[in-house]
């Protein structure tokens, strides 16, 4: 579910994951479009976080990050 509002005057997006939700996710137009500007790596993240793949510091890719 999805809520638009405004926050000190400015436009945001609030996404739910249900109408009642008590911690949306709410963002402004700046991370929207830094969201958008990333959404590849964001997929990337999704797939690889759900198939167990161990996260990778991409400066050195045989260190392992720890989380």
């Amino acid at each position: 579910m999805i809520k638009r509002g405004e926050y000190q005057g400015k436009p945001v997006i609030s996404l739910m994951k249900m109408e009642n939700d008590k911690f949306p996710f709410t963002f402004g137009l700046n991370k929207a479009k830094l969201i958008l500007a990333n959404l590849s790596e964001i997929q990337k993240f999704v797939e690889e976080a759900e198939s167990g793949t161990p996260a990778v510091n991409k400066d050195n890719p045989g260190e392992k990050l720890p989380f």
